[in-house]
């Protein structure tokens, strides 16, 4: 979707904050019956048969507890266990994906991978496009370089824009010239 090589945008850390907070609350502030939704985005991010097993673990249980509540009487003690242990769960969930979320982000950026509010570099149809200098204050002397006794320094890359600007204008000459001809008497004879 991002073209050839290019990496896609990352997201910035008030879009993270803001998935984490409603993945977390979800879980609990249903009352533990979308307990299963931030245990599947951990599963997802990690990738572990642990996680997954939790995740699919998660669903029946929800489900089997909410059926106890409906099921048997508001003073039967069963179901203060199964409101319990729904909620415990949906709380669960939610401090879980917490932790392993924080996790994830922290290995991924001590492991190499860009911040995640650093900026995003494109290129453009395939050519390199320049870094801009770091800001300093005062210019700083670049160290004189001096070639190796013998070796002789590989020349600087061309750039093929050129080629394919000469190539674009002679595409348009010929264009030109062809409507002329198609369109040259209409053109004339209309002013």
């Amino acid at each position: 979707m991002y073209g050839h090589g290019a990496v896609p945008p990352a997201r910035s850390s008030g879009t993270v904050i803001t998935l984490r907070v409603l993945l977390a609350a979800a879980g609990f502030l249903s009352c533990g019956l979308l307990a299963c939704a931030p245990l599947f985005r951990v599963a997802f991010l990690r990738g572990r048969s642990v996680d997954w097993v939790l995740a699919w673990a998660s669903l029946p249980m929800s489900i089997a507890c909410f059926a106890v509540v409906g099921a048997l009487p508001e003073s039967d003690p069963r179901t203060d266990v199964a409101m319990s242990l729904v909620l415990l769960l949906g709380l669960f969930s939610s401090v879980y994906f917490l932790v392993m979320d924080i996790r994830v982000h922290q290995q991924r950026q001590f492991a190499g991978f860009p911040p995640p509010q650093g900026p995003t570099v494109h290129t453009g149809y395939g050519y390199p496009q320049p870094a801009p200098p770091p800001y300093t204050s005062t210019p700083q002397p670049s160290p004189p370089t001096v070639p190796a006794p013998g070796v002789v320094p590989p020349p600087p890359p061309q750039r093929p824009a050129p080629a394919r600007i000469d190539q674009v204008r002679a595409e348009l000459d010929e264009l030109s010239d062809y409507l002329r001809k198609h369109d040259g008497g209409s053109t004339e004879s209309g002013r």
